[in-house]
């Protein structure tokens, strides 16, 4: 009896974990405008913390310990050598907004990467069986969120790009090369994650409430609180390409 009470308190801690998640990125736009920063920090912890709970009650301690060093470490590394360098993404600066660095690179932008991994990693699985295109999608499925984020980011002050143009229509302030460089990094991590990580029966519930809240919470939020529209149209049809397939299928599923 010992092993199905600690998957249900696994479990319970997953999804406490994300409606803990989405209640702070509710609190987001609600705030004002001294506290966002504050808010924001916060997010980012708690949302990693749900990925990383999620994938201990899936694939245990070892699992986690993977996620964090592949996302994680392989995100600070990318954008140290990316501050240092301007390569993968294009030269950018953070502003010293978003708490202690390492490397110049703010400690909280590689729990970004590990709490959205995660998530992508899910949707990829989901959507296809096997091999290569797992990779693709979930790289896609990762870097397709960042339409979402780097605008919000940047008009937020907490980075900026030295050379911003050409960039995505709608989406002024954020060069394609960020994309490119998103992408790059993303095959790399997904890639990783999807050779270490095995496969489970079925999607984790709490990772697929995680992908699906950002995209829908998302195209909201840019349309409607952070006055964004073209980030909310272009990132709602980029994203929605795979989050809009993954959750009919999710609901196929049900049937």
């Amino acid at each position: 009896m010992v092993a199905p009470v600690v998957r249900f308190g696994a479990s319970r801690v997953s999804w406490s974990l994300v409606a803990a998640a989405i209640a702070v990125q509710i609190m987001y736009p609600l705030m004002p405008e001294p506290w966002r920063t504050s808010v924001t920090v916060t997010s980012v912890i708690v949302f990693f913390m749900a990925s990383v709970a999620d994938v201990a009650r899936l694939h245990g301690r070892s699992g986690a310990v993977l996620l964090i060093a592949i996302a994680g470490g392989g995100g600070l590394f990318a954008e140290a050598v990316g501050v240092a360098t301007g390569f993968p993404f294009g030269g950018y600066a953070y502003t010293g907004t978003l708490g202690p660095e390492l490397l110049g690179v703010p400690l909280v932008v590689p729990l970004a990467w590990v709490m959205m991994a995660w998530p992508a990693l899910v949707v990829a699985r989901t959507l296809v069986r096997r091999g290569v295109a797992v990779v693709l999608i979930g790289a896609f499925a990762l870097t397709a969120w960042d339409l979402f984020l780097d605008p919000q980011m940047v008009a937020a002050g907490h980075w900026f790009w030295f050379d911003p143009d050409p960039g995505l229509p709608l989406i002024p302030g954020v060069p394609l090369t960020n994309y490119a460089g998103w992408l790059l990094v993303s095959l790399v991590v997904l890639g990783l994650l999807n050779a270490t990580l095995r496969r489970g029966d079925g999607p984790s519930g709490p990772a697929a409430t995680l992908y699906l809240w950002v995209y829908f919470s998302s195209v909201m939020a840019h349309a409607v609180f952070f006055g964004l529209p073209g980030s909310a149209v272009t990132g709602g049809v980029i994203m929605g390409a795979v989050a809009i397939p993954f959750a009919v299928t999710l609901w196929r599923r049900r049937g």
